[in-house]
């Protein structure tokens, strides 16, 4: 792990670790302390948002700043409340056994909430539809994790079933979506929503698109564990190659936990795609002769982040994988909001 872009990472764990300490660590220490439970922020029951990529670029490689600001701006107050979840959730798997209850009845609250509202509910362009996935798969882990101690059981049958009519529309917008996209980490985001909420629903239908749509994706990698469709994006194939492994690892994960075990399909893809992904952390250069380009991560305009491998502890309770471990272990606690927050804590590591 001698490389660049992980001596960044390195070299601000610890101010990572203090800054969450400052942060978060009083918070949740209180939470423990008091039996109130923070109001859910106001539902959002419309969304739409832009591209954030030059619409004339169609590797989508070439951001186009004033989108992005936009895109970001409508986005922030559902990612912060995913990431308020996840600190929720946290909060909760640290605390002991009887504290827990609470905590996850609060949780189930605040999404309650947004299930009364049918928050999500019209999303008005089909970026939108393409990039609401990811969301919805970190709500589903969230509800999911605090179900195994919730005592409400009227809020849980409200959000499960709010969930599971996100996710059916997502199934339905996955069958008739742009081609390039249908094969590419943003359907692997929608296929971990599924896996996820078919978990909690039972729903067999929903467990079988789970199935289907991961081993769509994870069996599209090439012999030496590129993913095709991420290795069209240009400068961020490397990045999206990561982006992709977090919802694969993840729903395979799920999906064997529930029964149907696909961790080995395709000629063991997913432990191809990921080798290829962590031998290139070092400089990028396998990726950079598929696609001519120096990385995101080498050519100092973006910086890999901890949360770029949180799925490595759910691919590590999947299989014993030295190359992984070694990546892990200096790394954690690994979290990430749109996997449901601390992986390290979620997995057991």
């Amino acid at each position: 792990m001698g490389n660049n872009a992980f001596k960044r990472i390195e070299a601000g764990a610890l101010i990572m670790g203090l800054s969450f300490t400052v942060l978060f660590g009083a918070g949740a220490a209180a939470a423990q302390d008091t039996p109130t439970c923070a109001p859910a922020p106001p539902p959002i029951r419309s969304l739409s948002i832009q591209s954030r990529y030059e619409g004339s670029d169609a590797s989508r490689a070439t951001l186009n700043k004033e989108a992005q600001t936009k895109t970001e701006a409508s986005l922030k107050p559902l990612d912060d409340f995913l990431r308020d979840l996840a600190a929720g959730l946290e909060t909760m798997l640290k605390s002991t056994a009887d504290q827990r209850p609470d905590q996850a009845d609060c949780l189930m609250r605040q999404l309650a909430v947004w299930a009364e509202a049918d928050a999500l509910s019209d999303l008005g362009t089909q970026t939108t539809q393409l990039t609401i996935g990811a969301r919805l798969a970190g709500l589903a882990i969230i509800t999911t994790q605090a179900a195994l101690y919730a005592t409400d059981e009227q809020g849980l049958e409200t959000v499960r079933a709010w969930l599971s009519r996100r996710v059916n529309e997502q199934m339905q917008f996955w069958e008739k979506a742009p081609k390039g996209a249908a094969s590419g980490n943003l359907r692997a985001w929608a296929s971990l929503a599924a896996a996820a909420t078919a978990e909690l629903s039972n729903d067999i239908v929903m467990r079988s698109w789970a199935i289907w749509s991961t081993t769509y994706v994870l069996c599209s990698a090439n012999p030496d564990g590129s993913l095709p469709q991420e290795m069209t994006r240009g400068k961020f194939a490397l990045h999206y190659q990561l982006y992709a492994l977090a919802p694969l690892v993840t729903s395979i994960l799920l999906l064997e936990q529930q029964g149907a075990p696909i961790a080995d399909q395709c000629d063991n893809a997913l432990k191809r795609a990921v080798h290829f992904a962590l031998s290139d952390l070092t400089n990028g250069a396998q990726t950079e002769a598929i696609t001519g380009q120096m990385q995101s991560f080498f050519d100092g305009t973006a910086e890999l982040g901890k949360y770029h491998l949180a799925w490595l502890e759910a691919y590590l309770v999947l299989t014993s994988d030295p190359l992984a471990e070694d990546f892990a272990a200096p790394l954690r606690p690994l979290s990430f909001s749109k996997l449901g927050g601390n992986q390290t804590l979620i997995w057991g590591q």
